[in-house]
Formats: C-alpha cells, structure tokens, sequence
C-alpha cells in the first residue's frame, strides 16, 4: 500500500482519446486515484496526425494512457504510437500503458515500437467492449432502426466492460514496477454471441431488437456507403476478420489478476443503460 500511494501522489498522467469511451472512464479512474489527469483530444489542442502538438501536452507528465484512433492496428498506428513514446520518453513521461486489442494480429507491430520506446510499458488487450453497443456507431442502428447489422456470425466473445478497463489500467499506474514490462489480457466473464447479446437488451427494453449477421465484404460496402475512407473500410475489414474469426471464443483471467474480482457482468451493463434510456427512440 506504500508503493502505490509513493507513486500515486503528484503524478501527472496524460490520457489520450479521453472523450472517448475508454479515456473517459481511465480519467475519471485516474482522479478518483488521486492522480492529476492532463486530457489530451482535439478538443484540448492534441492531435496524433499534427506532432508539433505532442510535446506541449506530454512536457512535465509523469504517465501517459495511449488510445490510437481509429484502431491499434490500422496503417499507420505503429509508426505514430513508436514516434509518440520516444518523444514520451525524451521528456521524461517513463510510464507508458497502451491500448490493444485481443486476438488481433494486426496490433502486434504497434505493441512492439512500444517496447522499444525506452520506456516503462504495459499493454491491456482487451476483448470488445460492452459499451460498443450503448456509444459509438452501432447504438444509433440499435435505438433508431431496431437492427444491428454486424460481421459476427454465430462467433462467441466475452464481452468486457470498460469501465475494468480503466480500473486495470490506473492499478497498473499506481502499483509500482508490478506491471512494467507486462501484457495483460482482459475479457468479460462469459461468452455470448452478437445476437445473444443484442437479445438480451432487447428483453431488458422490452423493445423487439434484432441482429443480422452480414459478411465482412458486405460490411465494407455499407461503411463506403456511410463515408468512410476506403483505406480505413480496408483496414477494419481485415481486422474483424481477424477477430470474429473464433480465436476469442474464451476467457482471460486478467480482470481478476490485477484487481482481485471478477469482471463486470454483461447482464449488469445492459440493465444500468436501459435505466439511463440509452436505447430508447
């Protein structure tokens, strides 16, 4: 308990990505820690494709918490996280936990420039976020047509909430030199399917929500559809190939290694979003 309120006290952590739905959790985690939180967005002048924004929100911190838009392992994000970790480094920020994802091949490069930055590393990978269907793209297709359409199939996976996410996170912050050095894989406590999900907040609302499992090509032209970038059509494309493919049809024990519980149950988030109304029309 020393260690950790030694190295909580005065530390400055920088957290990227932090209006969105994991760097708004670890912030406020991080300030119930008593941690200073130094949010970096665009909103607060941080920007990953402009670097002449990096230095001015990374001088005088003490950690950092990497989120890479759109994705870990999109073009581009080895090059941009390594080249942020040294410039990290090189002004003193040592503490570096980056975000990454489970089962995903294509993240592994990124993970790598990480641990040669120099700096005091940990990854969390983590398994699809509960909270991708209560913000982000698909809630809107949930409230406002009753369907998600998704490349998911019958494929199982332990949905994790993020808010352990964030917990796991600020505990590897404030716990010494225990996680340096460590990879920590995260999931939910059970598995479920896309559908088995989305029928269960379809019982919690009362509403008669469907899912329709589409395939990834079919996926990528409804994205095109939507506007977004083929390049970025292209890489999500290959990365849910990836993942839904089975290889995250199982559960990891790292919720519980780091904090001492089981995680979050999904149950448990569908029932507190349908009291705050998030899928009604």
């Amino acid at each position: 308990m020393t260690n950790t309120t030694r190295n909580t006290q005065g530390m400055t952590v920088v957290v990227t990505g932090a209006s969105g739905r994991t760097g708004s959790r670890v912030a406020r985690a991080a300030e119930a820690a008593g941690l200073t939180v130094r949010a970096a967005s665009r909103a607060t002048g941080f920007d990953w494709w402009d670097r002449s924004t990096w230095a001015d929100t990374l001088r005088g911190a003490d950690a950092a918490y990497l989120v890479y838009p759109s994705d870990v392992g999109a073009p581009g994000a080895a090059e941009a996280v390594g080249d942020l970790a040294r410039e990290a480094v090189g002004l003193g920020v040592r503490r570096l936990v980056l975000l990454s994802g489970r089962g995903e091949e294509q993240a592994l490069p990124t993970e790598e420039a990480l641990h040669a930055c120099g700096a005091d590393w940990t990854v969390v990978r983590a398994a699809w976020f509960a909270q991708n269907f209560s913000e982000g793209p698909l809630v809107a297709e949930l409230r406002e047509r009753g369907e998600l359409v998704f490349p998911a199939d019958a494929v199982r996976e332990p949905f994790l909430d993020v808010r352990d996410i964030a917990d796991v996170v600020v505990t590897a912050l404030t716990a010494g030199d225990r996680y340096v050095g460590r990879t920590l894989t995260l999931s939910g406590p059970r598995l479920l399917t896309f559908g088995e999900a989305v029928a269960e907040i379809a019982e919690a609302t009362g509403r008669p929500l469907t899912y329709r499992a589409v395939s990834t090509r079919d996926y990528g032209e409804a994205l095109l559809g939507f506007g977004v970038p083929p390049q970025e059509v292209t890489a999500l494309t290959e990365i849910f190939d990836t993942l839904l493919d089975g290889r995250n049809a199982h559960l990891s024990d790292g919720v519980r290694e780091v904090l001492g519980r089981a995680p979050r149950d999904f149950t448990d988030f569908v029932q507190e979003e349908t009291a705050a109304g998030t899928w009604k029309v």
